[in-house]
């Protein structure tokens, strides 16, 4: 298998996960949404073509553009919450000074909710930067980092309150 058609499966199964409450884990309309997501970049695809060093711009903006249908998608269902937390908007965010403000701020928001999707996004580039040598020291903060962000979701969402947890 090519690693264009390992990445294609994986965005595939990617919205299929993100999207399983729309699409019922058909894979049909899984493809369906990561086509329109792919027509929204197909300038970037073109270029990515050209010149494959900007695979990972690609995988990046393919992923904001699937966190952002689906907050799009999620304003839609009156009933269910949502909050969309991005780690690398700034370079402290990942610090779990930072990281501890940004979600609490984002689990007091899903409170009201009984059912609630808490999207975490680019925590491993923001850790674990492209092009920079991954460290047993790097490795370790990202580990602590995916556990903090579980325990202080588990610690926060309401009893009886059903969260399901993303990273991306």
């Amino acid at each position: 298998m090519s690693s264009s058609s390992r990445d294609e499966l994986r965005r595939l199964h990617l919205v299929n996960a993100l999207f399983a409450h729309a699409t019922g884990d058909d894979l049909y309309l899984a493809q369906q949404i990561k086509g329109a997501i792919t027509f929204s970049l197909a300038e970037l695809a073109r270029q990515t073509a050209a010149h494959p060093e900007l695979a990972a711009q690609y995988d990046a903006a393919f992923n904001a553009a699937a966190a952002d249908l689906l907050a799009r998608l999620f304003r839609h269902f009156p009933r269910r919450g949502f909050f969309h937390w991005d780690a690398s908007l700034t370079p402290a965010s990942a610090t779990p000074l930072f990281a501890r403000a940004e979600l609490m701020a984002g689990l007091r928001q899903l409170v009201p909710f009984r059912e609630s999707t808490l999207l975490v996004t680019n925590l491993r580039p923001a850790l674990l930067p492209p092009g920079r040598r991954r460290t047993a020291r790097r490795e370790r903060e990202y580990a602590e980092a995916l556990d903090f962000v579980r325990a202080l979701a588990a610690a926060r969402t309401v009893r009886g309150a059903e969260l399901n947890l993303l990273f991306l």
